[in-house]
């Protein structure tokens, strides 16, 4: 994890109009705020493009705004600094990481590579710019499969991170792939019991489900997809009840763009919050204001990993087209 400094140590003054004052620093900083789906609603609400990892990444890349508020988690502000060099990249807490970018140390995955050198390396997005500098390929959970298909059949592939999406690719593509065992906290800690029982209390709502999730709870899935994909099934079904089994902070999307319909969010395995993403929850719109207002804390890289990163996002992109 490669950063600058966290913000001054000063809370924001309550008279201070937090939607006004990011808008007005928006325009000084000529700035643009790239948020994710999981982010809390006010940020969602003040952000200039709201997306997942590939729509993101895609935004990231054809920016023009001299500052990039990334509200999400570590690796995120990460590939937009890949892209954008000479950009300054602003997280508006150092401390939203990923459980799943965690869970695939580089030194470990280096040594994991070595052992097979005839593979190329595929690695979600997921992950941190070391892993990235050691792929081939970049994919996101929107175009992973799209691109599977695309490398030819008799090269064998290792695929990283996650092993939930990396066996929902296999089972798309019918090829072998070499797992990464990796895994995102949020996404394991669905409950396949629960969602029954949900089924049948909500007997007319469609279970919906991001491929990080384990195969048991897919299989309880009408429509597998990544984010976006989500949003844009639920706005395009003719059923009007659903449950979603992602992190919460989609449903906020959902209900602005079809507020007639019902968004019945998974429960977890155990009785808690853990279906919300503890790292991607620590932004807040106050932490996005001194982001913004002491231009800090900053995303910085080496200019080696930074470079080596680029290209299997290059060629993800070239490849999603």
């Amino acid at each position: 994890m490669f950063t600058t400094a966290s913000p001054k140590s000063h809370s924001v003054q309550p008279s201070v109009d937090l939607f006004e004052a990011i808008a007005a620093l928006k325009k000084d900083l000529n700035a643009i705020v790239l948020a994710h789906y999981y982010q809390e609603p006010d940020i969602q609400d003040v952000a200039d493009y709201i997306g997942d990892s590939l729509g993101l990444s895609q935004k990231a890349a054809s920016t023009e705004a001299d500052v990039i508020v990334f509200a999400g988690v570590h690796f995120m502000a990460e590939t937009a600094k890949i892209l954008n060099p000479n950009r300054q990249v602003l997280l508006p807490d150092l401390n939203a990481g990923c459980s799943l970018a965690d869970s695939c140390p580089p030194s470990e995955f280096a040594q994991f590579k070595a052992a097979h050198p005839d593979h190329i390396v595929v690695s979600y997005i997921n992950c941190t710019a070391e892993i990235k500098a050691m792929s081939d390929i970049i994919c996101t959970s929107s175009n992973a499969v799209r691109l599977v298909n695309q490398i030819p059949r008799d090269q064998p592939v290792i695929f990283a991170p996650d092993r939930n999406l990396g066996r929902y690719v296999m089972e798309q593509t019918g090829r072998e792939l070499l797992l990464w065992q990796g895994s995102c906290i949020v996404h394991e800690t669905f409950s396949e019991k629960k969602i029954v029982q949900l089924q049948i209390e909500y007997p007319k709502a469609e279970v919906i489900a991001h491929p990080e999730c384990e195969q048991p709870v897919l299989r309880q899935a009408k429509f597998i997809g990544s984010t976006t994909a989500l949003l844009n099934y639920v706005q395009q079904s003719p059923k009007d009840q659903f449950i979603v089994v992602t992190e919460p902070g989609i449903i906020h999307q959902m209900q602005r763009q079809v507020p007639n319909k019902l968004f019945i969010p998974a429960p977890p395995q155990a009785d808690c919050a853990c279906n919300e993403c503890p790292h991607m929850r620590l932004n807040t719109l106050e932490k996005l204001y001194l982001a913004m207002k002491n231009r800090q804390p900053e995303i910085t890289l080496p200019e080696d990993i930074r470079a080596a990163a680029l290209l299997p996002i290059q060629r993800m992109l070239a490849m999603s087209v």
